[in-house]
């Protein structure tokens, strides 16, 4: 068992009782990198129908290694080197040479990310707006993928949890509300496709949310980060879940956020965190399939019960109650398969076929 597999489960025959999905899954959000756990997600994958993933992939010299591993099943989304020791150059006046690179290697997506923390990544370099979406460097980087057509994907808040704990202090990180203020004056100045992941940073407020696709006709939303996902869609009632989903068809993707990297093969202490998440080649595989296997239970299925992922969210906002190593309540939507499928693909064939469709138009400017 691990903080993965909180119930001993076999993810593999686990996979087996869900069944093939109602049509191949396209998960439009994900970090895939690390080319010796790139075919433990693989597995993954084909356990759970997922038929594409889409790529956050950091290190811009595997692309062509994870290419050989995916062949057609994987496309790449621009994005900084998040390892790189000059966070002033990489998120800044850099990142637009790097997003000329990603679309030179095939990328039509490029991801703009704006998380309340950036504030710290900003203090710690002098600059605390670095990260703001309307900081002049981000927009001359959006400048440069808007005018190769490419579509803006965007993270612009975090959990409500963190508001209550991490971001308590609103002086510093601002209220979650005003988190959306640049992104609104960034979607009216920047007419292309944009899809603002984890459910917009507000799955907790779906009337938030509904009013936020209709004042910007040209965004869509991704379901991805999938602790917070379950944790807050099993909250709402189903019928308001339903209804939302049936209101904006065509405009949600489905997404998981797995990150895979070479270090959950290996068991050392001195981990970041994210790769301290797995230390074997089994617990990476749960790491990743336990993801699928939440997402396709939430959406598809009217189980109800104890999630099999540890949510260390629970015992920061309420430590006497919760501890790191609880989960919350999983308590499925069960999704009509004629939502299922355009949620599940149709939205993001549509998306990308737009995006190359774009990006092929501006290079023949």
């Amino acid at each position: 068992m691990n903080d993965s597999n909180l119930f001993d489960l076999d993810y593999r025959i686990e996979a087996g009782k869900l069944g093939a999905p109602i049509v191949p899954i396209i998960d439009a959000h994900a970090h895939v990198g690390g080319l010796n756990a790139a075919p433990i997600l693989r597995e993954a994958m084909d356990c759970y129908g997922i038929a594409e993933i889409w790529s956050m992939t950091s290190t811009i010299e595997q692309i062509d290694g994870l290419r050989d591993i995916f062949q057609e099943r994987i496309q790449f989304i621009a994005v900084p080197n998040w390892r790189d020791k000059d966070p002033k150059q990489t998120h800044g006046v850099g990142y637009a040479k790097r997003i000329e690179e990603f679309h030179a290697r095939g990328a039509r997506i490029a991801k703009f990310w704006a998380a309340p923390r950036g504030v710290d990544i900003g203090t710690e370099v002098g600059e605390p707006n670095l990260m703001r979406l309307d900081n002049p460097n981000r927009i001359a980087a959006m400048q440069m993928a808007y005018d190769l057509g490419m579509t803006f994907m965007v993270h612009v808040a975090d959990p409500d949890t963190w508001f209550a704990t991490r971001y308590s202090d609103h002086s510093r990180y601002g209220t979650k509300a005003s988190q959306y203020e640049p992104l609104e004056r960034m979607l009216d100045r920047f007419p292309t496709r944009w899809i603002a992941a984890h459910m917009g940073g507000w799955p907790e407020d779906l009337e938030f949310l509904s009013g936020l696709l209709t004042r910007h006709p040209n965004l869509s939303l991704d379901t991805s980060a999938t602790k917070w996902i379950v944790r807050e869609i099993s909250k709402h009632p189903r019928e308001d879940v339903l209804s939302f989903f049936q209101r904006w068809k065509g405009r949600l993707l489905f997404g998981s956020d797995i990150v895979t990297s070479d270090a959950h093969l290996v068991d050392e202490s001195t981990k970041f965190e994210m790769d301290a998440k797995a230390n074997s080649a089994q617990s990476a595989f749960d790491l990743y399939a336990s993801r699928y296997w939440a997402l396709r239970t939430l959406w598809e299925t009217n189980w109800s019960g104890p999630s099999p992922i540890a949510d260390p969210d629970l015992a920061m906002v309420d430590p006497v109650a919760f501890t790191p190593k609880d989960s919350p309540l999983l308590r499925g939507i069960a999704l009509p398969n004629e939502i299922l499928k355009g949620f599940y693909a149709q939205s993001a064939h549509t998306l990308m076929r737009e995006s190359l469709n774009r990006t092929e138009s501006s290079s023949r400017l």
